[in-house]
């Protein structure tokens, strides 16, 4: 990190607010020249790194703020704009290798329209996100063969077109890169294939239509794949070998020269601030910047070195691994066991348009597990059960329409790891359970429990599958365990996602009832780590998004809680998580320069 110290006598002499030129050669080596006040650069400056990182432009309160350059040893260079220290807005990327694009980015990531020109001669015009084409766009390549249609992480995926200069064409289905799923192959002479494309055999089914009595009978669609698309590979954008944000300098002394007049004798509640430290006037605004990380407020009054730096303790495992001897081991064995029979089953290909029979209370199946085995059954080590299905098909197609893969839920749950069970249960007496890869959380259940949401899953069915970005919480089995001999114990449980399970990690999560009565955490601040399940009360963030961020998020709320009203369920809470990106760099093995600032990214759930 580049810390630099803004002490200089003659700095603290001049009035508060004066702007002048100066040159400052740091302590690190590095050295600044430009538009200086209150001991930051603001303004137009240049900054020179000891490695060679150069960066000509605007400044604001000591960061990169508006137009600029920077430049890296390697050759490669970013003009454009600028805010907090990110590439941000639009701007032109020419790699070292000569690779070029321009368009918009936001956070330092390749992010709305833009066009990359590529130096062996390709060219893609479209969407991206997240550094990646995603949306529509158009690839060229250099033999003049050309993709028209949708992107999805960096990949043609979706319908689209693509044109051979030899004049054939494919019209249809994407997927990873390839043809998959209905679609037509057009020869230039008029001849054309239609059916069914899959890079597997078995699963390519179609019709071939020839132009003339005469045609090519002898054709097969897999040369689709493995001739005609052998020269069509998508050109990778190469990775920016230090990121501008990460070089920026910490400037100490200068907050506290600016906030020392600021400060009260009152020590009440600190007030509410933005994820990336700065304090808000009191109101909570989203405004995102269309990535869905939470972007700085420009007109922030203060900078978190005023207000102490964000302490995050390392993240540990949650829960207690059950293994042999544990009292719920045999229970753990059983749920696996019933798992891995019912996604396993043999079933038939189900439409999204179920019909009122699927969500029968009474369409249930009942499986009896031996110790010995059975036919269906295999044997097991656990003591003999019953295991039940509530509305197989519903929970099939749901697993369906959120796409999960069968293999990959059967693993996660059922396979050599064992499940982790949480701590304490919640004020309901339910116990959570979570998978050793964290992707999903079981939950016990009672009777009257399972009788809601079975009662309530035509209407989840239907508002899941309108809403896209529902934030309602995902369900994908509803289960039953009952235990043979005199215990004859039930224990009802449903299979939920678990949505703090991501590439980043949670540094502080909420839950948020949008009160205040009892909703503030107990613990000491140096007891709170990241799984800690903090309160509306401990919130003093603000969360600022773009107006049609912001907009859209609203209305996703608002179809949710009149979901959740018109069902009668009137006690849910928005579930939120904070990752810090500062914290991300710090736990890095790799050593970079940053800013002590954080940014976030917020997840939720109802």
């Amino acid at each position: 990190m580049s810390v630099a110290h803004a002490d200089d006598a003659d700095d603290y002499s001049r009035p508060t607010g004066e702007s002048y030129h100066a040159e400052k050669a740091l302590p690190s080596g590095d050295f600044y020249t430009g538009q200086w006040r209150d001991n930051l650069p603001h303004g137009h400056g240049k900054y020179l790194w000891t490695d060679g990182c150069m960066y000509v432009g605007d400044w604001h309160r000591g960061k990169t703020m508006g137009k600029g350059r920077f430049s890296w040893p390697s050759g490669a260079t970013y003009e454009g704009d600028f805010k907090n220290g990110y590439m941000d807005g639009k701007g032109t990327y020419i790699d070292s290798s000569g690779d070029l694009y321009r368009g918009s980015w936001v956070m330092n990531l390749r992010h709305g329209q833009g066009t990359k020109s590529y130096v062996n001669g390709d060219c893609y015009d479209g969407e991206w996100r997240r550094g990646l084409q995603d949306g529509h766009g158009r690839y060229q390549w250099k033999n003049e063969n050309h993709y028209i249609g949708q992107w999805k992480n960096g990949l043609m995926n979706g319908n689209g077109t693509m044109i051979w200069s030899n004049g054939n064409r494919y019209d249809g289905s994407w997927e990873d890169g390839a043809p998959k799923g209905n679609g037509t192959f057009r020869w230039s002479d008029g001849s054309f294939y239609v059916g069914v494309w899959s890079k597997d055999p078995k699963e390519q089914n179609g019709t071939y239509y020839p132009s003339t009595s005469s045609g090519n009978f002898d054709w097969q669609p897999q040369q689709v794949f493995y001739v005609d698309l052998s020269e069509c590979v998508v050109c990778t954008c190469q990775r920016i070998p230090v990121l501008p944000s990460q070089k920026m300098p910490v400037w100490y002394g200068a907050s506290e020269q600016s906030s020392s007049g600021n400060r009260t004798k009152n020590s009440e509640r600190p007030r509410r601030r933005s994820v990336d430290g700065r304090v808000s006037n009191g109101e909570m605004e989203l405004r995102s910047n269309g990535s869905g990380y939470l972007q700085v407020d420009d007109n922030a009054e203060s900078t978190r070195s005023s207000l102490g730096p964000l302490r995050i303790q390392p993240a540990k495992k949650q829960g207690q691994t059950i293994s042999k001897g544990h009292k719920n081991y045999e229970l753990m064995l059983n749920l696996q066991l019933g798992i891995r029979h019912s996604v396993g089953r043999p079933a038939p290909a189900t439409s999204l348009d179920l019909k009122a029979s699927a969500f029968d209370p009474k369409e249930k199946l009942w499986t009896k597990f031996p110790s010995e085995g059975s036919k269906y059954t295999p044997p097991h080590q656990s003591c003999e059960f019953k295991w039940k299905d509530y509305c197989p098909v519903v929970f099939r197609t749901l697993r369906k329409l959120f796409s999960v893969d069968a293999a990959d839920y059967m693993l996660s749950i059922c396979g050599n790891d064992a499940l982790r069970e949480l701590s304490s249960p919640g004020k309901s007496g339910s116990f959570f359970y979570l998978t050793n890869d964290d992707r999903y959380m079981i939950k016990t259940m009672k009777k009257a429990e399972t009788k809601v949401l079975i009662r309530m899953l035509p209407a989840y069915y239907n508002h899941v599958r309108a809403c896209e970005n529902t934030l309602v919480t995902k369900f994908f089995g509803l289960h039953c365990v009952k235990l043979t001999g005199t215990a004859q114990k039930k224990v009802r449980f449903v299979i939920m996602g678990n949505l703090f399970c991501t590439g980043h990690s949670i540094h502080r999560r909420f839950d948020l009832k949008g009160s205040s009565h009892g909703r503030l955490t107990t613990k000491p601040e140096s007891e709170i780590d990241p799984n800690t399940t903090l309160k509306d009360l401990d919130l003093n963030f603000a969360f600022r998004l773009q107006k049609n961020w912001f907009q859209e998020f609203c209305r996703q709320v608002d179809r949710d809680c009149e979901f959740l009203e018109q069902e009668r369920i009137m006690d849910y809470s928005l579930l939120v998580g904070l990752h810090f990106r500062e914290a991300a760099i710090k736990d890095s093995a790799t050593p970079t320069s940053g800013a002590r600032t954080p940014t976030g990214k917020i997840l939720s759930n109802l």
